[in-house]
């Protein structure tokens, strides 16, 4: 098949399109700048493509003749991004991949959400149906893009959402290589006890679900969490990734809110400047937001399976940043 996988240079995105390469699909790869996979992704035969999803004629020309799109761009992590820009990016270009796929006849569609359309998880585990709490501009955004698949499904085209929990494994650019880094030092200070609960969901059973939403008949208009077996509290998922690198990690703990004051007047401080912040309150929530999501409805009506479990992905994590002398 012909596919369009936008944001196909990014983590998610280079890891799905070299998944569909090396099944023999002929896969374009739009993102707003290059990758460090890129090399792999030429020598798979992959198509490069460096553009923005808010530009409508490039989407629109790359749609025309695909079988499959992949809509993974997404503003993502940058603080001092305006939200105008994460409005263009996140609702309106979901917009011109949704209108050019309806134009063009494309068969399927898959988007890309997040699991934080839901916010801080009240009652866990949380399923589909959970409440939408959107707790930033970012989850805002990408649950205003669920919005749009909405209005193009009733439109006749044929959609799928995924909602991707925490995303690792080889590859991953800056969330769990602070964890990684902090461990590697033998040493991690926890804001608060801890307690709060995280679920990852390692890029290759990520790829697997992406890819089933797609292929499932019954996937059509269906929105699906898509996470690795289980969550676990954070210190837990900091032992787990101590052992990953047979690290024995000391473990402190610090008040919570007087740092989350502190990132505030940061953040305020960062404005006008064209650097991201050191610390910023969204990151911080890490430490005191709960996640934790029930995958039943994937694994009944995708045969959906996480194929590596936490430990095996933490571990080839680990092993990744030390061969690329990142810890």
């Amino acid at each position: 098949m012909r596919v369009l996988v936008t944001g196909g240079m990014g983590f998610t995105g280079s890891a799905l399109c070299r998944r569909l390469a090396q099944q023999g699909h002929e896969v374009i790869a739009l993102d707003n700048k290059h990758g460090i996979f890129d090399d792999e992704l030429t020598r798979l035969g992959v198509e490069l493509r460096v553009g923005s999803v808010t530009d409508r004629a490039l989407v629109d020309a790359l749609t025309a003749g695909c079988d499959r799109v992949y809509h993974l761009a997404a503003a993502f992590r940058l603080v001092n991004l305006g939200k105008r820009q994460y409005y263009d990016i996140n609702v309106n270009g979901t917009r011109w991949v949704m209108e050019s796929a309806l134009k063009h006849g494309v068969p399927r569609v898959v988007y890309c959400s997040t699991c934080g359309v839901h916010g801080d998880v009240k009652r866990p585990p949380a399923d589909e149906d959970a409440p939408i709490a959107p707790a930033d501009y970012y989850q805002q955004t990408k649950w205003e893009g669920e919005l749009v698949v909405r209005e193009f499904l009733e439109r006749g085209l044929w959609v799928s959402t995924v909602r991707p929990t925490a995303i690792y494994g080889p590859g991953d650019p800056e969330r769990f290589l602070l964890i990684y880094r902090r461990v590697a030092r033998g040493h991690f200070t926890f804001l608060g006890d801890g307690s709060a609960h995280y679920h990852p969901v390692y890029i290759e059973n990520l790829v697997d679900g992406i890819i089933l939403a797609s292929e499932t008949d019954a996937a059509k208009g269906q929105s699906y969490l898509i996470a690795d077996d289980r969550s676990l509290p954070i210190r837990d998922l900091v032992v787990e990734v101590g052992r990953a690198l047979d690290v024995n990690v000391a473990i402190r703990h610090l008040p919570f809110w007087p740092a989350y004051a502190v990132a505030g007047t940061v953040e305020m401080l960062y404005k006008p400047l064209p650097a991201e912040p050191p610390i910023f309150r969204r990151r911080l929530d890490w430490f005191r937001q709960n996640r934790s999501f029930d995958i039943s409805k994937a694994r009944r009506e995708l045969g959906y399976q996480p194929r590596v479990d936490i430990p095996t992905g933490l571990r080839q994590t680990g092993a990744w940043y030390r061969q690329q002398h990142l810890i």
